[in-house]
């Protein structure tokens, strides 16, 4: 256990104090805590499925060229201080998360206040008198480029669990995955507390004239969807199985992919990985403030909370980052550390 926790020292402790955080708070506004339900089902099985997936994209290649063996290349591969290190990265992100997400849903309750009047008024003083997302309907048109951007925006949900296996199971140090993870658990704590500083729902929900013009796409359904649960939240938080999860100010979206570009530089993931990862994450910028999910300080804020928390993760486990590597050598999967390709070891 010891030798787990070691790189999850600091995103354990603060894992524990934002769900002590979490269950006072969400005690004191009489609120159920939940574990927030996703497309693909709650984060407790889809976490650990998207880490499934990975070991058997790591394992499936090594049977089929060994012709065999299955049992044998996974005591190889996943022996107890491996198994160990992955349940303590998951367990840590997990917590954070769930902590997070019902720190959020108490926001209206406990900062029932929003300052979108005042971010309005900012995003037409940035954007010389125009509303930004009104902007980019005209710029880029609203056929085509809304049911793109849609796609870009809801890839998301897909990301975060697949970006947390991938670095979970297929880096090779101890130190890329402990990084990612107490990044990502960062970017939860830092985004919670900046719901708190200064709540806000965000143009499309107080604005919606902004959106009128957009065609129905799986972002419109989403936003409809949670204004709906927010609402039925408001009525009666313990008649719905819904967690409220509507706040502007910053955007998670953009801090978090933000955070896995800076992340994939400083690990030396391949360079077509770490381009990818860059026009990911200015295509979703661009979505954010298309659909009226934010105002332009919210990305901005975005930002700066994804540099501060991977500057936060990279001190934090800076006592793992030479060697400690997970695996024997001979990897079947793609290696994700420093290598700057993508290599196969003979």
């Amino acid at each position: 256990m010891n030798y787990a926790l070691r790189p999850y020292f600091l995103a354990a402790i603060l894992a524990v104090g934002a769900a002590a955080v979490a269950i006072a708070v969400v005690h004191a506004y009489d609120l159920p805590i939940r574990d927030p339900d996703g497309v693909a089902g709650p984060s407790y099985l889809r976490l650990p499925g998207a880490v499934a997936l990975f070991v058997l994209l790591d394992v499936v290649p090594r049977v089929i060229k060994r012709r065999g063996g299955l049992r044998d290349i996974l005591r190889e591969r996943y022996g107890p201080d491996r198994i160990g290190l992955v349940a303590m990265g998951l367990a840590v992100f997990y917590v954070s998360y769930v902590s997070y997400r019902n720190l959020k849903g108490a926001l209206p309750f406990a900062r029932p206040e929003q300052h979108d009047r005042q971010l309005l008024n900012l995003d037409r003083l940035l954007a010389f008198g125009h509303d930004p997302g009104n902007l980019l309907h005209a710029l880029l048109g609203t056929g085509i480029a809304a049911h793109l951007l849609s796609t870009v925006y809801l890839a998301f949900l897909a990301f975060v669990p697949l970006s947390l296996g991938a670095a979970l199971v297929w880096s090779r140090r101890i130190w890329t995955g402990a990084f990612y993870v107490t990044a990502l658990s960062l970017n939860w704590l830092l985004g919670a507390l900046s719901y708190y500083l200064i709540p806000s729902l965000g143009p499309v929900f107080v604005r919606p004239d902004i959106v009128a013009d957009l065609p129905r796409t799986g972002v419109t359904a989403l936003q409809q969807s949670l204004e709906q649960a927010r609402f039925d939240v408001l009525m009666n938080p313990h008649g719905t199985e819904e967690i409220a999860g509507v706040a502007g100010f910053a955007s998670l979206h953009v801090s978090i992919v933000f955070t896995a570009a800076l992340v994939a530089h400083r690990v030396g993931l391949p360079r077509v990985l770490r381009w990818a990862l860059w026009v990911y994450f200015g295509a979703t910028v661009v979505a954010t403030i298309y659909f009226g999910w934010h105002y332009l300080v919210d990305d901005i804020a975005g930002v700066a909370l994804g540099a501060a928390a991977v500057a936060i993760a990279d001190r934090a486990t800076q006592h793992v980052r030479e060697g400690h590597e997970l695996a024997p050598p001979e990897p079947a999967a793609p290696e994700l550390v420093g290598s700057g390709s993508l290599r196969e070891r003979a």
